[in-house]
């Protein structure tokens, strides 16, 4: 049973203390940081199969989502001890890290101004070994998300048609992300060198409209098929996560159809609309952990 009070939200067995919950984080809509934790605390059941067991990186607003704002990698000392940590190895050392397992510590996390939580891409048992690959599309120039919409259609395309079970989601930013379950099997190293093959495929299929040139200077109007998250530390955004935009976008899975809407755009849903959608369309990614595949079938057919 969950139930939500001005100050405090009751969430998985406990209750989650909420301070300044009148805060308005998103001021032009008057979205309240009590708003922020009822959200996630709606999107949990949905939200949390992607975070769990990962370690993850607090974006936070402290004054709002145009305020000053930084990324939190460690446990603060006040973090209640509740909340399960992982410590993750860095150069000289180690860092302390969140782990979102459940409802409660996702609501904790709005009330302090994480907007958006980004978790690994790997889990912590494994850290080295990633069960995700993303891909990033951003627009090439404003206004054209048209041409995102089709390099989505032709990675995915290509992707099933090495054997692997691709996802798509809009991030509530830019673009879209085509997101690929991985069984563990391979560590950060070769699935980069699986996703920059990939790319570097497509873009030569297409190469008067897409590129894999890191360098902007250099990609004539082309969209960058950006595989650079796929890396030790690096981070995505996860599922139904809001952004710090104007309205509170929501990053939203959606269905491959979907592709073909020319309404479609990354910040199509926000904080307040995304329960309308959830309750008429369900969620696209239910189930996608079941739909981990091995690197090694699908490198090969991309060799052959």
């Amino acid at each position: 049973m969950t139930t939500t009070k001005k100050d405090r939200v009751r969430v998985g067995g406990r209750t989650v203390e909420l301070t300044h919950p009148d805060k308005e984080l998103f001021p032009d809509d008057g979205i309240t940081k009590a708003e922020l934790a009822d959200h996630y605390r709606r999107v949990a059941r949905r939200m949390l199969p992607h975070l769990r067991d990962r370690a993850l990186v607090m974006e936070r607003y402290p004054d709002g989502y145009r305020g000053r704002s930084f990324y939190h990698k460690d446990v603060p000392d006040y973090f209640p001890d509740w909340i399960r940590t992982c410590e993750v190895p860095k150069e000289g050392g180690t860092v302390t890290m969140v782990v979102c397992d459940d409802a409660a510590t996702l609501v904790y996390l709005a009330n302090q101004a994480c907007l958006t939580p980004h978790p690994w891409l790997s889990r912590t048992e494994k850290l080295d070994c990633p069960d995700r690959l993303v891909f990033d599309l951003d627009p090439p120039g404003e206004g054209d998300f048209a041409t995102v919409r089709w390099a989505a259609r032709q990675l995915g395309d290509l992707l099933t048609g090495l054997g692997l079970r691709p996802a798509l989601m809009t991030t509530g930013s830019r673009g879209l992300h085509v997101v690929v379950p991985l069984v563990r099997g391979t560590d950060f190293d070769t699935a980069r060198g699986f996703a920059r093959a990939a790319a570097d495929t497509l873009a030569s299929r297409h190469p008067d409209r897409l590129t894999t040139q890191v360098r902007k200077d250099k990609r004539e109007g082309r969209l960058y098929l950006d595989i650079q998250r796929n890396a030790y530390a690096q981070t995505s955004v996860a599922p139904y996560a809001v952004r710090a935009r104007p309205h509170a976008p929501v990053a939203t899975p959606i269905g491959w159809d979907e592709l073909d809407d020319p309404g479609l755009g990354p910040q199509r849903w926000t904080l307040r609309t995304i329960g309308d959608r959830l309750e008429k369309h369900g969620d696209p990614w239910r189930g996608l952990n079941r739909c981990a595949r091995s690197l090694g079938p699908a490198m090969r057919r991309l060799e052959q």
